[in-house]
């Protein structure tokens, strides 16, 4: 096989589609905190950097999903959403851990105050559009990969992208919609590691 432009190919021609856990950020990857754009507030969840690596370690690409309406809303600009992103790498790096393969952003909002961000877009969750562009970019099949996250519009969104499975985590938000996920047969666990285990042992 040969490898080129993030799609295995065989010699005949087939592109062999590749798999991911998609992550929420806010909550899941870091701890919460509301409408966070300084990157001295990003604070790891605890067992991230294992999740991580046992993603990648199991063959799964790690892409982070996530809806960022500070930006339509005028509270912050897409250059500190993104400041937080390198921040969320350095301090994996810092722990010798591997960093997620791709980011990915929702700035959009409807009521929003920022004209260029103030739309109903196809992109913020629960609509699947930032899964579907991550897996055209990165040939991944949704049928073979994983959502985790913190809130039911992440869990939804992973659904409605074709995931195989949503797995909601009880840090960030979890624990408020902890009673809704269970009552609607959602799997449920307490933090990322955890949830990246249940997914690696099925």
């Amino acid at each position: 096989m040969s490898f080129g432009s993030g799609v295995f190919t065989c010699r005949k021609g087939f592109a062999i589609m590749r798999k991911a856990i998609f992550l929420d950020r806010d909550g899941v990857v870091n701890v919460e905190v509301d409408y966070l754009h300084r990157p001295e507030d990003v604070i790891l969840t605890p067992g991230l950097p294992e999740a991580v690596r046992k993603i990648h370690d199991a063959g799964y690409l790690a892409i982070v999903i996530s809806n960022q309406a500070g930006v339509a809303k005028g509270m912050f600009g897409m250059d500190a959403v993104l400041s937080v992103e390198k921040r969320i790498c350095e301090l994996l790096k810092g722990q010798g851990a591997d960093q997620p393969d791709a980011f990915y952003y929702c700035p959009h909002h409807r009521d929003g105050v920022v004209p260029e961000y103030s739309f109903d877009c196809g992109c913020r969750k629960p609509k699947p559009g930032m899964f579907l562009r991550a897996a055209a970019d990165w040939q991944v099949d949704p049928a073979q990969s994983y959502m985790v996250g913190d809130r039911m519009s992440d869990l939804q969104a992973g659904k409605n992208a074709g995931c195989a499975e949503s797995i909601l985590v009880l840090t960030g938000y979890g624990k408020k919609c902890e009673e809704q996920a269970l009552a609607e047969g959602w799997p449920v666990r307490p933090s990322v590691l955890e949830a990246v285990e249940y997914i690696l042992e099925k």
